[in-house]
């Protein structure tokens, strides 16, 4: 079988290093691809994920069976529209199921529909009525810009004073341009947060082990948030009776309820969601495998990961048993200085040769060649260490361990990935 991933990250690259230990695999590609999936995979970087048009021409040139898209915004934008309709297979929801993660308010609308439990929400275009909304409440909100904001459209506004100046931004500023254009007010959800992927064939969907992300740039939580600075799976919070809860009030109603608008969700659902008081509920939906999760849950995947992709593009994703292995598994981040505000690009890596010797895996998510061929710092998240141990302990040892081996100018990483479980 001949693999397409579309996409450049980390996330990318973990789906590339769990697709090429398929038996069924014969020759896997990229695009763009970066240089850690280029140690065992053709990458394109000429394509751009995002050039519908290019990974069309692309899939149909290398004679691709099957493309698995990485990225939310090649989702949106009808990637997998346009490959179906060339005959080609591609895992990945369609541009009308992807609205739910492309809108929030259409996410929102979707779990009222649906039943599912969520934070009481309105929704604006208008700018003055959002700020008479806020006003007439002044305690603490979440404002989420609708559209896709690469991970940075959600500001939680502990007053009222910053809940204005996050709505002025999105709204009048245009920081998140078209994105900001309406937005989406919500209370604030106290308790821990999980993120849940789980793989659906349209109508069956499945969980995968429960991973926890480290949103905030600091220690301890603190400090602006960044599209995550690490994940560890599982999440000893997140007990089977939590599981079976959220596949009967959630995960189950949100495809039926898709199902039932003739948008059938066929790929990688990402719930995330608050651990309440009152039960879980969905802080938001993506419609695609989450980073840097992702670099944490394949790991533990035991099944063959093509196997389970082949089954739910034909509808009989219930005959899989999704199975993990014991143990845990972490990712730590390493971050250039500065983000996920301004950073600077080109600087040199050293130590990914030695890292491998300590034995974790490295997953490089903002990474590039430079003249040279040295591999050079290419975006805010540059690398991803990851390490699997019979405990979250003893994974975490081998990460930092590999983390201690790669150095560039301005690393930037945090030490207490797994505090909650730990």
């Amino acid at each position: 079988m001949k693999v397409l991933i579309v996409g450049g990250g980390g996330r990318e690259h973990a789906l590339a290093w769990k697709a090429i230990q398929s038996r069924h695999i014969d020759e896997l590609h990229a695009a763009p691809g970066n240089p850690g999936i280029g140690r065992f995979a053709w990458c394109h970087p000429d394509v751009e994920a995002t050039d519908v048009a290019g990974q069309v021409d692309l899939a149909r040139r290398l004679g691709i069976d099957l493309v698995i898209v990485g990225p939310e915004a090649p989702l949106a934008a009808g990637l997998v529209d346009a490959l179906t309709a060339a005959g080609i297979p591609a895992f990945g929801p369609t541009a009308a199921a992807a609205r739910i993660e492309a809108s929030k308010a259409y996410a929102k609308e979707v779990m009222t529909a649906a039943g599912v439990p969520t934070a009481a929400y309105a929704d604006f275009t208008d700018y003055q009525q959002a700020l008479a909304y806020i006003e007439a409440r002044p305690g603490p909100v979440v404002i989420k810009a609708d559209g896709l904001a690469a991970g940075k459209g959600v500001q939680v506004c502990a007053d009222l004073d910053e809940a204005r100046a996050a709505l002025r931004a999105a709204m009048v500023e245009g920081a998140f341009d078209q994105a900001g254009s309406r937005v989406v007010i919500e209370e604030v959800l106290e308790g821990q947060e999980v993120s849940v992927l789980a793989f659906s064939d349209g109508r069956t969907v499945k969980q995968m082990v429960a991973a926890q992300d480290h949103k905030r740039a600091g220690e301890g939580d603190t400090g602006p948030n960044t599209g995550g600075m690490g994940a560890y799976a599982p999440v000893p919070a997140y007990t089977a009776d939590m599981a079976e809860a959220v596949q009967r009030r959630i995960l189950e109603p949100t495809i039926a309820e898709l199902a039932r608008r003739g948008t059938p969700f066929v790929g990688c659902l990402f719930a995330g969601l608050m651990l309440t008081a009152d039960g879980p509920k969905v802080i938001e939906f993506n419609a695609r495998f989450g980073d840097p999760e992702t670099q944490a849950v394949l790991p533990l995947l035991e099944n063959d990961l093509l196997e389970v992709i082949q089954a739910c593009l034909e509808a009989r994703l219930h005959e899989v048993d999704l199975r993990f292995r014991p143990g845990a598994a972490v990712n730590v981040v390493l971050a250039s200085a500065g983000y996920p505000g301004k950073y600077v690009k080109g600087l040199p890596i050293s130590g990914l040769v030695e890292a491998d010797q300590v034995g974790v895996t490295v997953f490089h998510a903002g990474t590039a060649f430079n003249e040279d061929g040295q591999v050079v710092t290419a975006g805010g998240r540059v690398l991803g260490v990851m390490a699997t141990g019979p405990t979250l302990r003893d994974a975490l040892a081998m990460a930092y361990a590999g983390v201690d081996q790669i150095q560039f100018e301005g690393k930037t990483y945090r030490r207490d990935i797994g505090w909650r479980a730990l």
